[in-house]
């Protein structure tokens, strides 16, 4: 799995003097480290890592060819488990394309993201609920309030929201919030369905500390992704009164990558960047964010 610069030289070094390689071939080993390391700033070694991406829309990419090396990618990074939430019709038949292809790590969602809710929402809401039948889904998502792009919906988006966290419910299934300029609107919903049955992840948490706790409290787990790694996000300093334990790790690709590929396309195995953040947040190795945060993930989609 990942472990970092120093480990690496360091591991590298007792192997060397076990098998009396000369000084000279470890400088050369050195060399080669830090030029692979200039590409990806992490190094695989150790065999029991294990990093969940609980938040990618790597189905998007429908070149099969470029799909498998995303997909290569992952886990030569090993990010090894990946949640695809659904969007709207259309995306239905993508996620459960790729499950096909990769039965052991991809795992699927369905629901129907705010921004496609329009006047035709209460039929795209039944077709998506039709097709839970036969498939295996572990979680009801991406679904909550976009008030970014319009704002004149809220009240379809707030009824859609409610009908798909009540298929959740019936389900026992976890639901995964998208959330963008609407706290108040999707806490509002949110406490008046608060019961034991309600569950699930907050995507791509950008908010502050008192919209974290009224989460947590909630009974939801925080997805942190790429954000966590912006400067002036201000993330990492919520993050500090914040449980490791509360966590979850994300990419939301193909959106949001991490430093240092901001502005570019993201893609899952650039999880590793959002991992090593946590760790310095933290104060603990990346071995131990992997281990939390897919611990977490297991709790929430029960797999």
């Amino acid at each position: 799995m990942v472990a970092c610069r120093r480990t690496c030289l360091k591991l590298g070094i007792k192997c060397f003097d076990r098998l009396n390689i000369t000084y000279s071939n470890l400088i050369n080993f050195e060399n080669t480290l830090n030029e692979l390391l200039t590409h990806h700033p992490f190094y695989i070694i150790h065999q029991n890592m294990i990093f969940t991406d609980t938040h990618t829309h790597l189905y998007y990419e429908q070149d099969a060819e470029k799909q498998a090396q995303l997909m290569a990618r992952c886990f030569e990074s090993d990010v090894n488990r990946l949640f695809l939430p659904n969007v709207d019709v259309k995306s239905i038949a993508m996620i459960d394309d790729l499950v096909a292809k990769y039965p052991a790590n991809c795992f699927a969602m369905a629901g129907l993201h705010p921004c496609d809710v329009k006047e035709d929402y209460l039929a795209l809401l039944d077709v998506i609920y039709n097709s839970i039948a036969g498939r295996k889904i572990y979680a009801i998502g991406e679904i909550g309030i976009d008030l970014y792009w319009d704002k004149t919906t809220l009240e379809i988006q707030q009824s859609a929201f409610r009908k798909q966290i009540g298929w959740a419910k019936a389900l026992g299934l976890p639901i995964v919030i998208h959330c963008r300029e609407a706290f108040d609107e999707v806490f509002e919903v949110l406490e008046s369905e608060r019961d034991e049955k309600l569950r699930g992840i907050f995507h791509c948490f950008t908010g502050n500390l008192a919209q974290a706790k009224q989460a947590i409290d909630l009974n939801f787990y925080l997805g942190i992704g790429g954000v966590v790694t912006y400067k002036k996000a201000g993330l990492d300093l919520v993050l500090a009164d914040i449980p490791l334990t509360d966590l979850v790790l994300e990419t939301d690709s193909p959106y949001l990558a991490p430093v240092p590929f901001r502005g570019k396309p993201n893609e899952s195995s650039y999880l590793v960047y959002v991992a090593q953040k946590l760790a310095d947040i933290y104060g603990v190795s990346i071995e131990e964010i992997a281990d939390v945060t897919t611990e977490n993930s297991k709790k929430i989609f029960g797999v």
